[in-house]
């Protein structure tokens, strides 16, 4: 039996031959995007420069908030500085590895991708200094801190990345989160709440005990200068109309939107037909605009998907972090970090584990 969160579940016509394997983290032209589609994608270069303009002329009152200090942080955007992860999985592997699997660790450790925050690794009583921790290395960096939160009790419904906490020490775990987030004031996050959650909800059927569960997650989390992303599925997955109904079961009251393509592989060009399409009916819904964005992940988009979801070969990272963007898409970043498994398939080790062998793979494009 297909995976529902197979992109080839509920593939449509178009399917892998309407895309290419070309898109890599040094590309500067968008994807090829489908005729019917009347937006255009914001694309930057590597690098956006700050003008300084002297002999009297005025500066910018954003620019001049940002230098100072002076104002709320802004929604994350194309040109948002994300966090470069200390140690990451890269990061450790490129203090043993040789030759390209060197090489491949090297180049996705110094990548803004997010930190995945897991009972399994960062338990009750550890996982406010992770924060801590992480918050403090952000802010080194002057940048925004970008979190997953993955820990909901019954996560993943038995599949690869099984596990979570019990109904009771989920918010205790939660409410440690937002404390540590709560003390660091002055450094912006992002966070995604609970990948493939809802998703998967209507397959486990235990979509009633996961609404409350997400709502209780949302509200503990938000602060000024959070940025929430409740998990969307993707575009291969539930029609759009489906998982925006999910979507507002739980209320999107106090998120920023919705996150996209989380571990998945499709190309950003359908993420955004996707964003677009759940934005329009969450919209059509009664939602309002402000909490109707989207944060797409391109960690491993950039030869599209196969149709298969568990470390399918010949895939490629994708478009570098806030490199993507328009008026309902805030921006791209790597949420999965490329180079851990997704499971014990296609040779593959346990989900989460650093995997010399994909690293090597997704990046042989981007090394060049």
């Amino acid at each position: 039996m297909t995976d529902p969160r197979s992109p080839g579940a509920r593939m449509g016509a178009e399917g892998e031959s309407a895309r290419t394997a070309t898109s890599t983290t040094k590309m500067k032209t968008p994807p090829t995007a489908r005729t019917r589609r009347r937006r255009r994608i914001t694309w930057t270069v590597a690098s956006i420069a700050v003008l300084a303009v002297v002999g009297g002329a005025a500066v910018g009152a954003a620019a001049l908030a940002g230098l100072f200090g002076s104002a709320a942080p802004a929604a994350p955007a194309v040109g948002t500085t994300f966090n470069v992860l200390d140690e990451s999985g890269a990061a450790q592997a490129s203090t043993t590895a040789t030759g390209t699997a060197l090489a491949a660790a090297d180049y996705l450790a110094a990548q803004p991708t997010a930190y995945w925050l897991t009972p399994e690794r960062d338990p009750i009583g550890s996982a406010g200094d992770r924060v801590t921790a992480l918050a403090a290395e952000a802010r080194a960096q002057h940048a925004t801190l970008a979190l997953v939160v993955y820990g909901l009790p019954e996560r993943d419904c038995g599949n690869h990345s099984a596990g979570g906490l019990d109904v009771a020490d989920y918010p205790v775990w939660v409410d440690e989160i937002a404390a540590a987030l709560t003390a660091a004031p002055d450094v912006p996050a992002v966070i995604v709440i609970e990948p493939d959650s809802l998703a998967l909800a209507t397959e486990c059927g235990n979509l009633d005990a996961r609404v409350p569960q997400l709502r209780s997650a949302i509200d503990a989390l938000q602060r000024p200068g959070t940025w929430i992303y409740l998990d969307g599925g993707h575009s291969s997955w539930h029609p759009a109309t489906e998982q925006t109904r999910l979507l507002a079961a739980v209320g999107l009251d106090g998120v920023r939107g919705f996150s996209t393509n989380v571990s998945n592989f499709n190309a950003a060009a359908d993420e955004f037909d996707y964003a677009h399409a759940v934005a329009d009916a969450l919209v059509a819904g009664g939602t309002g605009a402000d909490h109707a964005h989207a944060l797409i992940d391109t960690s491993r988009s950039g030869a599209g998907s196969n149709g298969e979801w568990c470390n399918p070969p010949g895939r490629l990272v994708g478009e570098a972090s806030a490199t993507l963007g328009d008026g309902v898409v805030d921006t791209n970043l790597w949420i999965k970090p490329p180079g851990e498994s997704d499971g014990p398939c296609n040779g593959g080790p346990a989900a989460g584990q650093w995997w010399p062998d994909a690293a090597v793979e997704l990046t042989r494009a981007a090394r060049r």
